[in-house]
């Protein structure tokens, strides 16, 4: 990883640039008057989220998104008084 050294100026104006620099493994390091004040770096696939994760991936090719299926749930049947409860007891005791 190649370490560059940009002025915060210079790094408003360039911003796009800078981000493909890091994407290609750069590291950068941004400067207030001479001084380090920040550090742009690629971002680990670890702290990124599982969704993030699996975007990536499919990005790349190299994962196929899951094919969402719409299942048509029949509507739930009317039940009185207690007869949800007893057919949920019956249920769990077999």
């Amino acid at each position: 990883m190649h370490k560059l050294s940009v002025g915060m100026r210079e790094a408003k104006g360039n911003l796009s640039k800078l981000v493909n620099e890091v994407k290609k493994g750069a590291e950068i390091i941004l400067t207030e008057r001479g001084k380090p004040v920040a550090r742009l770096t690629p971002v680990d696939n670890e702290s990124l989220s599982l969704t993030s994760r699996l975007n990536k991936l499919e990005f790349a090719g190299l994962l196929e998104p899951a094919r969402r299926v719409n299942l048509k749930m029949p509507s739930p049947l009317p039940l009185c008084g207690e007869r949800a409860q007893e057919f949920l007891q019956e249920d769990r005791n077999r």
